[in-house]
């Protein structure tokens, strides 16, 4: 059995780490990068004195539009700064895509559990990720690869609409290249310069080899990607309690308090995002009202 990692909110403020969670900071960003047509990301001060785990999300604010929650796509602890890849979708998220370098934002957080990283040392480790599901599993990845001899053997399976809406080309492309961390790629839809794998990302299943009594699962993506997902891991023979998914629907407070984001007798703000499978999957497949 792998346990969950507990929920934990590190700190609410730069200027005292007990001011209400509910109070944002003012944070700057430090760099903007442009990724696919409708993806960027932003590089933004951390506030000092917080910290974060992989799978935790922050919620940031774009003063007079509105606020939403991102999931931590990764950083410097040492530098000071949080990255967070975005998708533009709405208005809060076509409102941050034309911020700057100097631009202010609110930030609060980090909320919510994390990938279960200590506990899956000694074991295989299978990555699922497909579309904007790669960003909280970044963080993951560069985090085995620091420890790479503390876990057995890694795959990632990566699906996206199109090569086009492919994120982090330069790393995958860098993970590809070693021989101790198996990468999988695929696209729904190919253009006439993919020379790859077409499907659906539970195409790339027959292409892995994994132990399923050694081997820890997590998967992020659309809810029917994960649900095809989490059919393959079955079909494979690994228990529910070594699956760990990452639900980030409904998310509006972050501290549970205005229950937009229950989930069963869950708050997916305050157990989740990240749950072990098997506390969940009695209301996994109960569809939204």
């Amino acid at each position: 059995m792998i346990a969950a990692s507990n929920p934990t909110i590190v700190c609410s403020s730069a200027r005292t780490a007990d001011l209400s969670p509910m109070r944002p900071t003012v944070v700057r960003v430090r760099k903007f990068r442009r990724d696919t047509k409708d993806t960027f990301t932003l590089t933004i001060d951390m506030p000092a004195g917080c910290t974060f785990a992989p799978g935790q999300f922050h919620m940031l604010y774009v003063f007079g539009v509105g606020e939403i929650p991102i999931s931590v796509g990764g950083g410097s602890f040492e530098r000071g700064e949080l990255i967070v890849t975005i998708r533009a979708i709405g208005a809060v998220t076509t409102a941050m895509s034309r911020l700057r370098a100097g631009e202010a934002l609110g930030l609060r957080g980090p909320f919510g559990s994390s990938w279960p990283l200590a506990a899956a040392e000694g074991n295989g480790v299978v990555l699922v990720a497909g579309g904007m599901g790669l960003v909280p599993l970044r963080p993951v990845v560069k985090h085995i690869l620091k420890h790479r001899r503390r876990y057995g053997r890694v795959a990632l399976l990566y699906g996206a609409r199109t090569p086009r809406d492919m994120l982090f080309v330069k790393e995958l492309e860098k993970w590809r290249s070693r021989f101790d961390f198996q990468v999988l790629v695929t696209v729904d839809q190919a253009d006439p310069n993919w020379h790859g794998h077409v499907g659906v990302v539970t195409t790339l299943f027959n292409q892995v080899e994994f132990d399923p009594s050694q081997t820890v699962a997590m998967i992020c993506g659309p809810e029917v990607m994960m649900r095809f997902t989490l059919r393959e891991f079955e079909k494979r023979g690994i228990a529910d309690d070594r699956i760990h998914i990452s639900m980030e629907r409904n998310m509006q407070c972050a501290i549970g308090f205005c229950g937009h984001c229950q989930f069963g007798p869950s708050f997916l703000c305050m157990d989740g995002p990240v749950f072990r499978f098997d506390r969940i999957k009695a209301f996994f497949n109960v569809r939204e009202a």
